[in-house]
């Protein structure tokens, strides 16, 4: 296969500063806005309000993502998803720290 027969994966990469809407965030997890509402009740998702409408970091794609994987695939309750969620966000920064200071 040369190099023009590779075929290229469309994507979109978000970051920080990026916003999202509700219904942008749910449909790149494909799952309902009321699923996105359970997740912000929990503490999964934090909100930013704009104009009085709930918006998203680019941040909150990959957590929704992950919280939704771990109900799926774990089958956890949303209390599980959020402590999960949390912890595994803490293991990863706690690996960067270590990585960090051993350079």
């Amino acid at each position: 296969m040369s190099p023009t027969d590779d075929p290229a994966l469309p994507g979109t990469i978000f970051d920080e500063s990026t916003l999202l809407s509700i219904k942008d965030l749910s449909r790149m997890c494909a799952v309902d806005e009321h699923h996105i509402v359970e997740f912000v009740e929990e503490g999964v998702l934090n909100v930013i309000n704009v104009r009085s409408e709930w918006h998203f970091s680019g941040d909150a794609l990959r957590r929704a993502r992950l919280a939704v994987r771990l109900q799926r695939d774990l089958e956890l309750n949303l209390p599980g998803v959020a402590l999960a969620v949390e912890l595994i966000e803490e293991l990863a920064q706690l690996r960067r720290e270590l990585g960090a200071s051993r350079r």
